[in-house]
């Protein structure tokens, strides 16, 4: 068994894996529901080894994880935020998947899989980013939150036929760590530009 935390073959093997199911899912236009967020973490960590077995598959604030807080710190140590408290975490869910489902009902309906404008590739980056954000704000997992971030992004890209254009591993660069701890305080439109920076350097390839 290998650390959850470590970039194992492991871990290399479960995103891979994983990612084939989740092009298969937005090319579908699969409903997109929080659920759906649990089996992607609870897949990223087949075969991983995490400190206590109820971290995987499940949100803080769920039996086993009632006072589950989560702080996120600097290279030195230092807390610089902390996700939503783990007795908010479900409501925090529900009203995130209301919003996206709400948004993604409309967007269904205006983007045809085989039509982009700079309009709808705007739009469409910018809903990534808004997923992206409030996945980090409420920080839901114990583990795994970024990596399941990053999957949203990528899922609504390619839903409106972007490429997946989010890396998964290593953690991008290029500010996006910064924008992470933005999002962390609720602010999105960092994001957005790394976001934007991302889908240009992909596309370019």
């Amino acid at each position: 068994m290998t650390d959850w935390d470590d970039d194992s073959e492991q871990l290399r093997a479960n995103l891979h894996r994983l990612f084939a199911d989740v092009r298969k899912d937005a090319v579908k236009r699969v409903k997109p529901t929080v659920e759906l967020a649990r089996e992607w973490q609870a897949k990223i960590m087949h075969r991983l080894t995490p400190p206590k077995p109820q971290y995987v598959g499940r949100f803080r604030g769920e039996p086993g994880l009632e006072g589950c807080e989560i702080g996120i710190f600097d290279g030195n140590g230092v807390l610089l935020d902390t996700g939503v408290p783990a007795g908010d975490v479900a409501k925090e869910l529900k009203a995130f998947e209301g919003k996206l489902q709400r948004v993604v009902n409309k967007l269904d309906e205006l983007i045809a899989p085989d039509h982009l404008s700079a309009d709808i590739v705007a739009a469409v980056i910018n809903l990534c980013a808004w997923i992206h954000s409030e996945w980090i704000r409420i920080h839901p997992f114990a583990n795994g939150n970024g990596r399941t971030a990053r999957i949203w992004a990528n899922f609504m890209a390619m839903r409106y036929g972007l490429p997946p254009f989010v890396r998964l591993r290593p953690r991008p660069d290029g500010g996006y760590g910064n924008a992470c701890a933005q999002a962390m305080k609720g602010q999105r439109q960092p994001m957005e530009r790394v976001f934007r920076h991302m889908y240009r350097e992909f596309i370019r390839r």
